[in-house]
């Protein structure tokens, strides 16, 4: 891989999911490296912690927060033609915005798994779409698919977001095929658990019943998610991460980054399945069957 040394001033950059966590961080390093970035986030009501990290690190002017929903395709479709029409190019998307649902597959309502499905997928796909012209007609351009290592294994609990990271890993090879041609490159990252609020909040809302003939096992789920959370790497790991792709002219198409997200890999291409069932349940405390 070789890196561009052109500067990344007058470049712009389009994050969504920008009001905390991953995008946060990266849209105050992508605006430290010179890029124009338009952060959006559902709720303009929750900016003040990027407005607060921008300003503290002398960023502030070069980000410009917008609303946006990726679950609403008109507020997609008004902010994608504002920025195109303010700025005049998008040079690189970042689908960041995402949500963890979790509970054990029988207990999660179809009402949680479509809001996860539309968060997480359908979202970034509905983002993507309207990204697309605006790069074909500039003839370039890189868009960054945040996935996660639940998108390489499923893992017991948290069935509706390891489905839709999985989603996106299909979608984001197809789509880096559908526009090789175009000068565009599509990336994923493969994160593994790190420091952000998206595991508080999946666990602080993780679909329990009472009587359940889960409970055993949800229980040890939650005490193995808890001590990951406590013990997570730092999230500007990621954001230094995309800061560093953007440098390469031809990036590859997968970045696995985390604590255990290359042994996870390794593991899962070559151990067979029943090994890697085993020693996940003893990771979660539970007998093995």
């Amino acid at each position: 891989m070789k890196a561009n040394t052109s500067r990344a001033e007058g470049a712009v950059a389009l994050i969504t999911g920008t009001s905390s966590g991953f995008g946060l961080l990266t849209a105050v390093t992508l605006a430290a490296k010179g890029y124009t970035v338009i952060a959006t986030m559902r709720d303009l009501n929750r900016k003040e912690g990027l407005e607060r990290q921008a300003a503290q690190a002398g960023v502030l002017q070069g980000i410009h927060m917008v609303g946006m929903d990726v679950t609403d395709e008109d507020s997609i479709s008004a902010a994608v033609t504002d920025i195109n029409r303010n700025f005049g190019r998008i040079d690189l998307l970042i689908n960041n915005a995402g949500l963890a649902v979790g509970g054990f597959v029988e207990e999660v309502s179809m009402e949680d798994w479509r809001l996860q499905m539309e968060t997480n997928f359908f979202g970034l796909v509905a983002v993507t779409r309207a990204v697309l012209p605006v790069m074909r007609r500039q003839g370039h351009g890189t868009i960054v698919n945040i996935g996660s290592v639940s998108g390489l294994a499923g893992f017991p609990g948290y069935a509706p977001y390891a489905a839709s990271k999985f989603a996106v890993e299909g979608f984001s090879e197809s789509l880096r095929h559908e526009m090789r041609p175009f000068g565009i490159h599509v990336v994923l990252l493969e994160p593994g658990s790190y420091r952000t609020p998206i595991w508080n909040k999946g666990i602080g809302h993780i679909r329990r019943t009472a009587g359940s003939p889960y409970e055993n096992m949800l229980d040890s789920v939650l005490n193995y998610s808890r001590k990951s959370a406590e013990t997570a790497p730092d999230p500007q790991e990621v954001a230094d991460l995309i800061g560093y792709i953007t440098t390469l002219k031809a990036p590859r198409l997968r970045y696995p980054i985390g604590k255990g997200a290359r042994l996870l890999i390794v593991g899962k291409t070559l151990l067979p399945w029943k090994w890697l069932e085993r020693i996940i349940a003893r990771g979660l405390g539970q007998r093995n069957g």
